[in-house]
């Protein structure tokens, strides 16, 4: 398919200022209820309840092969943080006070992976072992799943193949739990995944093959791959439905988590949670999980490089992954490695659209200022696209007819909870995130 760019543009000004990499925000004008979207998405909360059920199971396993989750009995999730100190820094950087209080979820530190890939990645590797034990008699629903750390279930898995295409940390997350459990694992590497990342599953005894081309291209050619190989599971980051709901559990547990911490959210105490996207599955699944958890009192707000804004173009024109950013000449080329994807997922574009209720995108050099003061401010370290989210809030405030023709008034607005999706950075090592914090250093320096 061609795309016509003139007419494009004409139809959609907001484009000549995305093709200039100006940072944008736009709010979506389908834009409902819970009630309406629910029926588009073609998944449903009982299919996250069993997500979750399955995870439950999952527990003893996980808690004997990785002794990170032992405090948490198995369960992989991040904890919740208010950021008293960073928020009114960023008041004064942004020249505009917060109406409400800023919170962090720190997917950035979930266990095994350090990444909210732990999410969906590693339920979707576990829900594919179940399948094959069960299918094996090896296993049942009622079983301790500890006993699949043993030798005899690693030596099954072993007759089996894993592929998937990723920019890093979704490779990291299916990599590391594959191997685990024994499976023979590739990871198809675009050119933008960090060398650490490549290093840290080769040592795990994963196989990488690298690329020079983009996300596309390593996920496109480990789909190929993959289909030559009936005993190899490729898992589509694009369009995988397991991976969405393995995201999706963040929901109901985030619903606990702000319980525990006495958050109200309701009509009086709305709820925006500001979500980095890539391909977007990641932020889709936590989206639709967030939509079931607390209904029509969560605003979720996608946030995207300016080199890399595949959601928001594919959602704003309508046309999804059948346009790239590279369609309108944008290079893809982003620190936030995580986030550099020029054509985002089908898939969760025509499911969520009626439920994400704005975008926006922001340079590298504010993800990298964003990095630098939420390190000094609160002693938090987290990789650069894990920033994306942080712009969020003051962005969203700052457009408050955009947000009244949403049904949020300035009296909602000032009892709001704002809570910043951190989804990387845990992993880094300690010479990569020196790095980082140099180069934000110099940009707030300048």
């Amino acid at each position: 398919m061609t795309l016509d760019v003139k007419s494009l543009k004409q139809n959609f000004p907001l484009l000549d200022a995305i093709c200039a990499l100006q940072p944008v925000s736009w709010f979506n004008p389908d834009y409902g209820t819970l009630a309406a979207g629910y029926p588009h998405v073609g998944l449903t909360a009982a299919q996250v309840a069993d997500a979750a059920a399955r995870l439950h199971r999952f527990a003893p396993y996980l808690m004997k092969v990785f002794p990170e989750t032992r405090a948490s009995q198995g369960i992989i999730e991040s904890a919740i943080c208010p950021l008293t100190q960073l928020q009114p820094v960023l008041e004064a950087h942004y020249q505009q006070r917060l109406a409400g209080r800023l919170w962090l979820k720190k997917d950035s530190h979930l266990p095994v992976s350090g990444s909210i890939k732990a999410r969906g990645g590693i339920y979707e590797v576990l829900a594919h072992a179940e399948r094959l034990a069960i299918a094996a008699g090896l296993l049942q629903e009622g079983d301790d799943y500890a006993k699949l750390a043993g030798d005899d279930f690693r030596a099954f898995f072993s007759q089996y193949r894993i592929a998937v295409g990723s920019t890093g940390n979704l490779g990291l997350s299916i990599g590391i739990i594959s191997a685990q459990l024994g499976f023979e694992v590739t990871v198809h590497m675009s050119a933008d995944a960090r060398a650490w990342k490549k290093q840290t599953l080769r040592d795990r005894g994963v196989r990488v093959v690298e690329y020079e081309q983009d996300y596309g291209v390593a996920v496109a050619e480990g789909r190929r791959q993959a289909g030559d190989d009936p005993r190899c599971f490729f898992i589509d980051d694009e369009n995988s439905h397991n991976l969405f709901l393995g995201y999706a559990v963040a929901g109901e547990r985030l619903k606990r988590q702000f319980a525990e911490h006495n958050i109200v959210v309701d009509a009086d105490h709305p709820l925006f949670v500001y979500l980095p996207c890539g391909v977007g599955g990641g932020p889709g699944g936590v989206a639709f999980g967030l939509k079931l958890a607390f209904g029509d009192h969560v605003h979720c707000v996608f946030a995207e490089p300016t080199h890399s804004p595949c959601m928001l173009l594919g959602v704003h024109t309508g046309l999804h992954d059948e346009i790239s950013v590279q369609d309108l000449g944008i290079d893809n080329l982003t620190a936030a490695d995580g986030l550099a994807v020029g054509r985002a997922s089908g898939f969760v574009g025509r499911a969520m659209q009626r439920l994400l209720s704005a975008f926006y995108t922001l340079s590298d050099e504010e993800m990298y200022r964003l990095l630098g003061l939420l390190q000094c401010h609160e002693g938090l370290s987290l990789e650069p696209s894990a920033l994306a989210g942080m712009a969020g809030p003051w962005r969203i405030s700052a457009q408050p007819q955009e947000l009244a023709a949403q049904g949020i008034s300035a009296a909602q607005l000032s009892r709001a909870t704002h809570l910043v999706w951190a989804t990387g950075g845990g992993m880094v090592p300690a010479e990569e995130m020196a790095k980082y914090q140099a180069a934000a250093e110099k940009l707030l320096a300048d």
